[in-house]
């Protein structure tokens, strides 16, 4: 088994992750609660800009754990392929 020591880039890269995955399923719950309630809404440009900038995971959970925006279509395909991106650029990064 190898020992994991990520380099200083490597590790910035996991925290902007964290950060941005906490945040962006932070603002799909928020943006749910205001729907209920009637109140501004997080543009979906902003949620969909999230996803892209690395915080579709955490943003995906939360859209099927509080069931928010799964009726449309733009964030249903464009989450998992954001994923998807984001696991190959972590295998280039991490791995190679």
């Amino acid at each position: 088994m190898m020992d994991f020591k990520p380099e200083p880039v490597q590790f910035t890269l996991l925290i902007y992750y964290c950060i941005i995955n906490i945040t962006a399923a932070v603002l799909t719950v928020t943006d749910k609660r205001r729907a209920q309630k009637k109140q501004w809404r997080v543009p979906e440009r902003t949620l969909l800009l999230l996803g892209a900038a690395g915080g579709a995971l955490g943003e995906f959970i939360a859209m099927l754990c509080i069931r928010h925006k799964t009726k449309h279509l733009k964030f249903v395909i464009s989450m998992p392929v954001f994923i998807v991106l984001h696991i190959v650029l972590f295998y280039r990064i991490f791995l190679l």
